[in-house]
């Protein structure tokens, strides 16, 4: 018990050396740690994660290494359990105590999700799960040089056969949802060709309709001047017959003066 303190004290020391964190620093390193939680829940190899985090609190403007950020997570992770026996009273001089619990919320609330997808652990031991996985996953290489317990192998062992078996769940359940959204997706194109059909036909039945309308216009416009025509030769048959009867009453009224 002496050793395991005297352990997490040397990593306290490790992620607080000087200079040291600052409340604003550290809710911002928290926040990106709930950020990347998800990821540190699948998978084991998360030493590049640390990395990432690193770079992330640089681009924030904070110098730290990806062994400081692991460091300093552990301490968190240390002082949050501490807090979850005390009254909540005592748990206000935590500082970051509402933050690790969301982030432990979030993270029990994912493996509870896992659970009902492909069966699994009772959900005491999921809470288990959920408060000491992270230790795991962050002293990964330190539990390999150290060789382990047989206890803690089986239940990493355990743990991945339960993943392998959530991750093959999610994959049904993402191939079943991509048959759906094709099948949707066919049935939204037959039903846009249909419509485009049948406004294509419409379209068509109109412009016949309009073209028979034309079609009727210019007969009627032919007819019009063809009257207009028979009109027009027949004032002219008219107008010659007038004056032919006119011209010869001239002529016989001349021959009857003569005489």
């Amino acid at each position: 018990m002496e050793g395991h303190h005297h352990h997490i004290s040397a990593n306290v020391d490790a992620g607080d050396r000087f200079p040291q964190w600052s409340v604003q620093e550290t809710r911002d390193f928290l926040m990106i740690r709930a950020e990347l939680h998800p990821t540190f829940m699948e998978t084991k190899r998360n030493k590049l994660l640390w990395e990432v985090i690193a770079t992330k609190m640089k681009d924030k403007g904070y110098n730290r290494s990806a062994e400081q950020c692991k460091c300093k997570w552990k301490n968190l992770v240390t002082r949050y359990k501490g807090c979850e026996t005390m009254e909540p009273e005592g748990r206000q001089q935590f500082p970051y105590y509402n933050e690790m619990q969301a982030i432990f919320a979030a993270r029990m609330q994912r493996m509870l999700w896992m659970e009902a997808e492909g069966g699994g652990a009772s959900g005491s031991k999921k809470k288990g799960v959920a408060l000491s996985s992270d230790d795991e996953d962050d002293n990964e290489e330190s539990d390999r040089e150290k060789g382990g317990g047989g206890t803690q192998k089986k239940r990493k062992v355990a743990l991945k056969s339960a993943s392998r078996g959530n991750i093959n769940s999610l994959k049904d359940v993402l191939e079943e949802f991509m048959k759906q959204q094709m099948q949707m997706e066919m049935e939204w194109i037959k039903a846009y060709e249909a419509r485009e059909e049948e406004r294509r036909m419409k379209e068509m039945e109109w412009r016949q309709a309009m073209e028979a309308l034309e079609n009727e216009r210019v007969m009627m416009d032919r007819r019009w001047r063809e009257r207009e025509e028979q009109k027009r030769m027949r004032e002219e048959a008219r107008a010659e017959k007038r004056d032919a009867l006119l011209t010869a009453l001239l002529n016989k009224l001349r021959k009857e003066n003569h005489m």
